[in-house]
């Protein structure tokens, strides 16, 4: 397949856009049209300074939660394919769909005792620009808006949060939210693979580490 040119490359993106902002435009649970719309701006603006392919990082940043695992049945391979599909609508070049899809089935976060398995420098950018939506102010609303949606419950002092846990473990048991700022959350400020990342990492997690603490302060 010829390469697209410039122009042609805009058309895609917008229309990718057009398509995962109609699907995601209402969605409920923290993983709606704003947030993968941020993902885009931060992915960019990491590769901006860590290089890698902007066209490969965009795609990969509308396309990343095109079929999240949590809500398609535990289906880690199903965004990817989704993913290709779409890009195969509006002629993606080949080589370009195998690495976004790449990107898509290997994003997520899959347990703290799982190592990440981003290959490419494109892959690590949007990994980044993810787990940094996770954290901070935003991400602390969006982890309660999720674990209202899946009825689970805010905080139970009795259950303590898993360490190392396995992929089945983290996809498929559940205990209550404010664990997940300790089987995830606070872990991703280490697990960051650009500098930039990092940079943004350590400050979202100070912010995290006080609310927690003034979470605790009223509860007990």
């Amino acid at each position: 397949m010829q390469k697209l040119s410039k122009k042609d490359r805009k058309k895609v993106i917008q229309s990718i856009v057009e398509e995962i902002r109609s699907q995601f435009e209402h969605e409920g649970t923290g993983h709606d049209w704003y947030h993968i719309d941020r993902v885009r701006r931060i992915a960019l603006e990491i590769q901006k300074e860590e290089g890698g392919d902007p066209y490969v990082v965009e795609l990969a940043a509308l396309l990343h939660d095109v079929s999240d695992h949590k809500f398609n049945g535990g289906d880690f391979d199903l965004g990817a394919n989704i993913a290709d599909q779409l890009m195969q609508k509006y002629n993606v070049e080949g080589q370009i769909r195998e690495h976004v899809a790449d990107i898509v089935k290997n994003v997520s976060f899959k347990g703290s005792g799982v190592e990440d398995q981003m290959k490419s420098i494109e892959g690590r950018v949007v990994q980044d620009a993810d787990r940094i939506d996770a954290i901070g102010a935003i991400g602390i609303a969006r982890t309660f808006a999720y674990g209202g949606a899946v009825e689970q419950a805010i905080y139970d002092p009795n259950i303590s949060p898993k360490e190392n846990q396995s992929m089945e473990s983290y996809v498929n048991e559940r205990s209550h939210t404010i664990n997940h700022f300790y089987e995830k959350l606070l872990l991703l400020k280490d697990r960051m693979h650009t500098r930039k990342g990092k940079s943004i990492a350590e400050e979202r997690t100070r912010f995290m580490e006080a609310f927690l603490d003034q979470f605790y302060k009223e509860w007990g």
